[in-house]
């Protein structure tokens, strides 16, 4: 797919890796939703991408992804505003072992919805001209987390869900592509969460341990994860793929076994 002119939505696009995801696309010529529900940040972001790029090409949209039809209706928004879909980016992602129903609600159940709604209106069954979905997982969703469970437990449903539908997705021909992007430790406000009690739980007391894991494998810049994210838009073979960005081996992808015997269309 060629980037230019076409019209993405990005949840959690008001700042981090959402943000960066948001300069990378409007760079490329697309057309930009931010969708956050922090409206300062969604404004901010807004204003600061308009002095870079032209104005009309970028809107924000307050909403909370966890409620079904705030997100609904941000989707419709998109349609409205810009005239078309062609990429979405379910990114809005939080840390929050204590308030872990929050967390699964936000960094899965979310991804779900907005994977759906985005095959409705871009899906060819549905009159759609087709599309890229791309779900925002972790190297957690691959490998253990000692002290972030539902975090870990979230990613992990991520890429399952995303690898799933995809081969669904091939099978029905949907036009859509789904893949996933499994980031490693990324410079954003989410990694501040780990000193507050308030956000780990039980597990506050290991918040050392997680910032020495942080110093070992090496903390990543958002521009390095937005390129990634460009990889999986314009190349058209990618789907069901999971790709892992670390500080260490930058872009590349989990190598898996070959999937299950699916049936054809009957």
């Amino acid at each position: 797919m060629h980037v230019n002119g076409k019209v993405a939505l990005v949840t959690g696009g008001a700042q981090g890796i959402g943000r960066a995801f948001a300069q990378a696309l409007l760079g490329k010529g697309a057309k930009v939703a931010l969708l956050d529900r922090n409206s300062e940040a969604g404004q901010e972001s807004k204003a600061a991408l308009a002095e870079q790029f032209e104005a009309q090409r970028t809107v924000f949209i307050q909403c909370d992804v966890t409620d079904q039809e705030q997100l609904k209706g941000a989707f419709k928004k998109v349609i409205e505003h810009f005239g078309r879909l062609d990429i979405v980016v379910n990114n809005a992602g939080v840390n929050n072992e204590k308030d872990w129903e929050s967390t699964i609600q936000i960094n899965l159940t979310s991804v779900i919805r907005g994977t759906y709604l985005g095959l409705e209106y871009m899906g060819k069954g549905n009159g759609g001209d087709g599309g890229v979905i791309i779900n925002i997982s972790s190297l957690a969703g691959l490998m253990p987390a000692a002290f972030q469970p539902v975090y870990c437990a979230t990613k992990h449903g991520v890429i399952g869900f995303t690898r799933s539908i995809a081969l669904a997705a091939n099978m029905e021909n949907y036009g859509v592509r789904l893949n996933t992007i499994c980031p490693g430790f990324v410079n954003t406000p989410i990694l501040q969460s780990i000193d507050k009690e308030e956000n780990m739980g039980q597990y506050y007391s290991y918040k050392d341990e997680i910032k020495n894991m942080m110093q070992f494998y090496g903390v990543m810049d958002p521009s390095i994860i937005a390129e990634g994210l460009i990889t999986i838009i314009e190349d058209d073979t990618l789907n069901g793929e999971v790709m892992k960005i670390t500080a260490s081996q930058g872009i590349h992808f989990q190598q898996y076994s070959q999937t299950p015997f699916t049936s054809t269309k009957r």
